[in-house]
């Protein structure tokens, strides 16, 4: 079972600064809660046990709240200096984990994934990493991943209007030592570098999953999060 998750909290908010004082994305409040709290209430409920908060911007602010909202969980803080990229983040943050299987969580995206069916599929096929992915309609915001009928990853297709598809919902159960032994340099781009890079030799799987979806990033989003999250702990 997946004890141990990797949180990417190292964002400024970049895009929400005219609507949330200056603070880490990961701060953002929902209903009056930040909105980290959701995240690790979720993660709490799968079984995670060992959290690795990635780090960066103001990440003081995060430490301090963590610290006193969730004295209880086991935790660990791993600043960035200089940005490393999602990549690079990640590559920093495995030092830290004990066990091969990790999983990893964008910390600007709710996604209540099936974690049970994610690990069946991820161990049955010895999945260097597995994605979890969200059916949409109508999008423009997401790039699309397309995969074949045992769920391999064949493609990632960039932004682009689409009718129907499937986009990469930001959370995923990563093999540690099959990541660990490609050499990308200290800073990188999880996404881009790792797994639509079509020079590596990797596999890569999915998991398609209707559950409740929803990405802060940008204030349309976040505006949305208010209404939609304030029932959903």
């Amino acid at each position: 079972m997946i004890s141990e998750a990797l949180i990417l909290s190292g964002g400024m908010g970049t895009r929400l600064r005219d609507t949330i004082p200056d603070m880490p994305k990961v701060m953002a409040p929902i209903a009056g809660i930040p909105f980290i709290y959701y995240l690790i209430k979720n993660l709490e409920k799968k079984g995670i046990t060992h959290f690795v908060f990635l780090l960066g911007y103001k990440h003081e602010i995060i430490s301090n709240y963590l610290n006193a909202e969730f004295a209880h969980i086991n935790k660990t803080y791993v600043v960035e200096d200089s940005p490393l990229g999602t990549g690079g983040a990640i590559h920093n943050g495995l030092k830290y984990c004990k066990k091969d299987q990790v999983a990893i969580a964008n910390g600007d995206t709710y996604f209540d994934v099936d974690t049970i069916q994610m690990e069946l599929l991820h161990s049955n096929m010895r999945s260097d990493c597995t994605l979890s992915l969200k059916p949409m309609k109508n999008y423009d915001r997401y790039g699309s991943v397309l995969f074949d009928n045992n769920f391999l990853v064949t493609d990632f297709i960039e932004k682009k209007q689409t009718e129907e598809g499937y986009i990469n919902g930001g959370f995923y159960l990563l093999n540690k030592n099959s990541f660990l032994k490609y050499s990308l340099g200290n800073i990188f781009s999880f996404e881009k570098d790792f797994l639509e890079n079509k020079i590596l030799y990797k596999k890569l799987y999915v998991t398609i999953h209707e559950a409740y979806f929803i990405d802060i990033g940008i204030p349309l989003d976040y505006s949305k999060a208010q209404y939609e999250m304030k029932n959903i702990l």
